[in-house]
């Protein structure tokens, strides 16, 4: 008899208890046509709808972790990652997915073969080759791409769809930022990932709670991980506009003092408006290099047990 293997599914949830319904019955046709044994651990966030658990007709382990409160979409992951990784011990990998079909679980599939592609050693995401959000969604999502790439110097072009190996979990729970954006925190603390190209599902229910201003928070989430690397750039940014500056000034006072040629009138006050200028980008300078060096003198020890302060 092959060995089947054990997969967990954490899902966080709110107020998305019909589309729910429909993952674990497409949860429950892959169990039975691959040689998987799945258990689903919904992470209730918050939610004000009532949701009668392990309905028999499922035919799955199901299990709902309730929350105090709504932390959103990233910290119940976070939630359910350290669960697993205290108080579940027989499982093979942990899948991390949404609860609405917009991860389609058919493509825990593919993941899975990835990653036993690669040996168990790195998480594998869903890169996405075909999107179905709205245009003005798309425009906004490459838009906030373009930006992390200018802001942080790195690539993220996929979300949370993702598979880990047991073995990995650890260094997971382990990473700080993994409370502000679990996909961003996985490149920051270099943990071994790798990407498989698959299409994005479609809403089983309902409208998307990703809007416009949820996108711009979810964006800032992702560049705060990256706080050393953006305080480089900026730092690097002020001193570009200083040195553009500067020579600006030394030109107009040169042509002022050492040539015949014309000045303005207003070329004093130009150069009052430049000074000006170099002394906002210098205090700019000045406050994020103290913010880094402030930051970076205080040692957090990481902990795994934050997870309970959130547990009903």
């Amino acid at each position: 008899m092959m060995n089947k293997t054990k997969i967990i599914c954490i899902t966080p949830v709110f107020n998305d208890w019909e589309s729910f319904e429909i993952l674990v019955k497409q949860l429950k046709k892959i169990q039975d046509s691959n040689s998987f044994k799945i258990k689903i651990l919904a992470i209730n966030d918050g939610s004000t709808d009532v949701y009668i658990k392990d309905n028999p007709e499922f035919g799955l382990d199901l299990q709902i972790v309730n929350l105090k409160i709504n932390i959103g979409h990233q910290r119940a992951i976070g939630v359910g990652l350290q669960y697993v990784f205290n108080e579940e011990n027989d499982y093979d990998y942990v899948v991390v997915m949404d609860s609405d079909g917009e991860d389609k679980p058919e493509h825990i599939v593919e993941l899975f073969s990835k990653a036993e592609e690669e040996k168990s050693k790195k998480i594998i995401f869903a890169q996405r080759k075909k999107r179905t959000e709205s245009f003005v969604f798309r425009i906004g999502y490459f838009f906030y791409k373009a930006i992390f790439k200018f802001l942080t110097g790195q690539t993220i072009n996929f979300g949370n769809y993702s598979i880990i190996p047991k073995q990995l979990l650890s260094k997971v729970v382990h990473q700080g930022n993994l409370w502000n954006h679990y996909s961003g925190g996985i490149i920051q603390a270099k943990i071994p990932y790798d990407k498989v190209l698959l299409d994005r599902g479609k809403r089983y229910r309902g409208q998307s709670k990703m809007n416009f201003n949820n996108l711009v928070l979810h964006g800032l989430s992702s560049i705060s991980v990256y706080f050393d690397l953006l305080s480089v750039r900026i730092l690097k940014l002020s001193l570009y506009g200083i040195a553009i500056c500067l020579v600006a000034v030394f030109y107009i006072l040169y042509q002022k003092l050492f040539t015949s040629n014309a000045i303005p009138g207003w070329a004093s006050s130009l150069i009052l408006i430049i000074s000006g200028i170099i002394l906002q980008l210098f205090s700019v300078t000045l406050i994020v290099l103290l913010l880094q060096l402030s930051s970076r003198k205080n040692i957090q020890v990481p902990n795994t047990k934050i997870y309970k302060d959130f547990i009903e």
